[in-house]
């Protein structure tokens, strides 16, 4: 097992990616804190995790109180003796598909705002522990918005940036104390669309588009990627598994391309 007696910290684990790689981790032996703003959700991951023999426990916490993510922090320390692992796969809707013309400053600003907010928080809610442990991972999410340019997606990527650059800086200031940051950047994820908030977010697109979400992501990925698909939920979360064990230890301040090649490094 790759992550045998690690304990890990999901943030929106009760997300289609969230709520894969928590998964992935407890296949793997970790010892899985899955937490999100919605019980029932984050419940319901935490169950098939023990259903299939892992170790899971679930929580309510709102990733974006301060308060409320260090006290989460400060009682799985209690529980398990330390944090290993974390992973921020927080979603949460905003406008995308408008042209510059149409943005409100409020729709631009949102997504970055919120974004790097929770980003900002729960990596120093388990930083302060790590660095006392001397050794930690700590992962993030992005996606090839970061990089691309067209129109639409404006504020997100410009939030996608914002998360890259906070990763790979991240990564120098906890270097030195053992602590590895890795952002995660796949491109769209079909399967996620019944459980995740990316319909309504390509709902923007689509509609201008004149077709369906499901049709304009075919179109893409066959036109857009060089694999001709889009990364599966298992295949992130596999490589998030990876990752974040000690055979990856020689990686940090990188951001890793799981886009099926719609973007090429």
């Amino acid at each position: 097992m790759l992550l045998k007696d690690k304990v890990a910290v999901i943030f929106g684990g009760g997300g289609a990616i969230g709520g894969a790689v928590a998964r992935a981790f407890a296949r793997e032996g970790a010892r899985a804190f899955v937490a999100g703003r919605t019980r029932s959700k984050v419940e319901q991951v935490a169950r098939a995790i023990v259903s299939a023999g892992g170790s899971a426990e679930a929580a309510e916490i709102d990733a974006l109180d301060e308060h409320a993510i260090n006290g989460y922090i400060d009682e799985v320390v209690r529980k398990a003796g330390r944090v290993d692992i974390t992973l921020n796969a927080v979603g949460l809707y905003h406008v995308q598909g408008r042209p510059l013309a149409e943005l409100s400053l409020q729709d631009y600003i949102y997504p970055i705002a919120v974004y790097t907010r929770t980003n900002f928080l729960t990596a120093k809610a388990v930083a302060r522990q790590m660095v006392r442990q001397r050794r930690g991972v700590i992962l993030t999410l992005s996606t090839p918005g970061s990089r691309m340019s067209g129109a639409g997606f404006l504020g997100y990527g410009v939030t996608c940036g914002a998360i890259e650059t906070f990763s790979r800086i991240l990564a120098g200031e906890l270097g030195p104390d053992g602590v590895r940051v890795v952002c995660l950047r796949p491109d769209a994820i079909p399967e996620a669309l019944p459980t995740s908030h990316a319909r309504r977010v390509f709902n923007g697109f689509a509609e201008r588009a004149g077709t369906t979400v499901e049709t304009m992501l075919a179109q893409r990925a066959g036109t857009g990627t060089l694999l001709r698909r889009f990364p599966t939920l298992a295949q992130v979360a596999d490589f998030a598994a990876f990752v974040a064990c000690d055979g990856a230890g020689a990686m940090t301040g990188a951001i890793a391309n799981l886009s099926c090649g719609s973007l090429v490094d």
